[in-house]
């Protein structure tokens, strides 16, 4: 009987072995294959080459140095032995500049090993090629180190031009949650153009499969497709200009921004906010004390303010208010206000800048001297809607369209935004504010750069950093934004223009009159503090707190009478843009004299 019961057993037990056998091996057999296949088999990525940032005149503004990440093979810490001190004791008696690293490199490592991976722990993103290249063979020799080559953004000019060239540095998980390849490479692009064409710049992943052994030793390539190459921009920035620009604004301590645009293409020749920053600190990781620093300066070095602070455009804006004048049908430009050095509206005294006033003045000497009662009571005859609707149709409250990111759109003062924020009524004391740049009214250099571009060509051009992109032009956006009666009246805009340059009166004659060719310019001082009642003349700006000064603008356009490169300049706090911001500008026009622009 027992005989019978294990030979049942047996049987049973063998029947069972026999069917798991077919099962494994013919059911499921090409299943469990692919499984061992994907155990032996691995693809990596290939990474691409990020693409550098060249000048018109192909000067590099944006490049990768050559270099080498270093990497330790895993599970070196874990057991006896002290393989993980061994080797990177080893690592810097052949490196002794990276000494001082040996701890941060232990704490990395043992924080990044994972039992689970077979994947080296990389101790170092970069070394210079200058410094691995004698000791490259060397460190390759050693099983427990892993060299691999690599690349890391470097500015070669500094500061110069930060703003606009942004910065690459650690991707992070925002970046990864916008661009999934960001996780893969570890660099994103940061501000400027390096965010703004990271796509492009950043190029696509390549791959390669091979097979591995059990204990992860390659055995034989598969397969290999290659990362993107080429990824090379051209901007129509000239770097020489553009230094030229940056050293005005550093020698004399000046905050602020400056631009110069070609009419012909839309694209910037130099273009700048100040101060600048050094944007190679960011790339491998900047201090908290570094950082902190930064965060506190007053001058905010690390705001774009091409496109991302806001400020009141002050008298700049009278060639546009001059124009939705005359739209208004109120007034016409023989229409003659009198200026006797201030003008009382509900019981509060609106000053001209000129104490003494310009006396009986028309539209085209209004704007050459910047005359504020002038402005005053004509805003009041035009009323708000019509200057609202107009400032909007000049490039005002809406983006340039620039390429750099997180572009601002300002503030136009309207009737209905006015209602919808408060729920109060439009006073006739904001139009008189608006028709001067002053109140609620907010822009960016960038848009005070396309307005003055609309006023020198009747088109509403789309700025542009970006000459070609991996070989390809990018496009020249213009639309005609003038209305007829615009075209009717231009010159009467432009002739105000040329004589607040050219002509003895003018607020920006001194600065300008002097060039080899001929400027149309407006001066503006945007208040940033109001005046009191009591005060019986317009404050000495001097005797005012920084903080407390006039922004100080100049816009204008060159040569006047076949225009072909506008410009913009804003110093933060400069007190008078006639006398602090227009010569900023003359000595760039004679920069690009020099450089045979004109």
């Amino acid at each position: 009987m027992r005989l019978k019961i294990l030979s049942a057993l047996i049987i049973v037990a063998s029947l069972t072995l026999i069917g798991r056998v077919f099962y494994l091996t013919i059911l499921r057999g090409e299943h469990y294959g692919i499984l061992a296949l994907k155990n032996t088999l691995k693809v990596e990525p290939l990474l691409p080459v990020r693409g550098a940032i060249y000048d018109r005149n192909g000067a590099p503004l944006a490049v990768n140095r050559l270099g080498f990440s270093v990497s330790l093979a895993p599970h070196l810490d874990r057991g006896e032995g002290r393989q993980l001190d061994l080797a990177i004791d080893y690592l810097l008696s052949i490196i002794p500049e990276q000494e001082e690293r040996r701890e941060s490199f232990r704490a990395r490592y043992i924080k990044a090993d994972n039992a689970y991976s077979h994947e080296p722990v990389e101790l170092t993103p970069f070394v210079p090629y200058e410094t691995m290249l004698p000791f490259f063979t060397k460190l390759s020799l050693n099983d427990t180190i892993r060299v691999a080559p690599t690349t890391l953004r470097h500015y070669p000019n500094g500061s110069v031009a930060s703003h606009v060239l942004g910065y690459v540095s650690k991707a992070d998980r925002s970046a990864e949650s916008v661009d999934p390849i960001s996780k893969t490479i570890g660099y994103h692009g940061r501000d400027g153009l390096e965010l703004y064409y990271n796509k492009e710049l950043q190029g696509d992943l390549g791959s390669r499969s091979y097979q591995v052994t059990a204990l992860n030793r390659e055995i034989e390539e598969i397969s290999r497709v290659e990362p993107s190459q080429m990824q090379d921009m051209k901007l129509f920035l000239d770097i020489r200009l553009q230094r030229f620009v940056h050293d005005l604004f550093e020698r004399e301590g000046l905050s602020g921004a400056a631009i110069i645009m070609d009419l012909e293409t839309g694209g910037i020749i130099a273009a700048g906010s100040y101060p600048e920053y050094d944007n190679e600190k960011f790339i491998t990781g900047i201090s908290a004390a570094e950082w902190q620093v930064m965060t506190n300066d007053f001058r905010h070095p690390f705001v774009n303010k091409l496109v991302n602070s806001l400020y009141p455009p002050g008298s700049i804006v009278k060639p546009s208010m001059a124009l939705a004048f005359l739209e208004s049908g109120k007034i016409t430009p023989e229409t003659e206000f009198n200026c006797a050095g201030s003008f009382i509206l509900a019981d509060r005294n609106y000053r001209c800048w000129k104490a003494w006033g310009h006396g009986d003045i028309q539209m085209r000497r209004a704007i050459a001297e910047s005359c504020d009662i002038y402005f005053y009571k004509g805003g009041l005859a035009a009323g708000i809607d019509a200057i609202s609707h107009k400032l909007l149709r000049h490039g005002y409250g809406a983006k340039s369209g620039a390429d750099l990111p997180n572009e601002f759109i300002g503030v136009v003062p309207s009737r209905e935004r006015k209602l919808e924020k408060t729920g109060r009524a439009w006073l006739h004391g904001e139009t008189v504010n608006t028709s001067i740049g002053q109140g609620d009214f907010l822009i960016t250099p960038m848009q005070a750069l396309q307005n003055v571009a609309l006023i020198a060509t009747g088109k509403l051009i789309k700025p542009r950093f970006v000459d070609s992109v991996r070989g390809v032009k990018t496009a020249y956006l213009a639309q005609d934004a003038f209305s007829q009666s615009d075209l009717i009246y231009i010159e009467t805009i432009r002739g105000g223009m040329f004589d607040g340059a050219n002509v003895v009166g003018g607020t920006s004659f001194r600065a300008m009159s002097n060039l080899p060719f001929k400027v149309a310019g407006k001066s503006g001082t945007a208040q940033v503090t109001g005046i009191p009642q009591n005060e019986k003349a317009r404050m000495n700006e001097m005797e005012l707190e920084f903080n407390m000064r006039s922004h100080a603008w100049y816009i204008g356009y060159a040569p006047y009478e076949k225009p072909r490169y506008a410009f913009v300049s804003l110093v933060e706090h400069g007190r008078s843009g006639g006398t602090v911001a227009a010569p900023i500008v003359a000595r760039i026009l004679r920069k690009m004299a020099e450089l045979k622009y004109f």
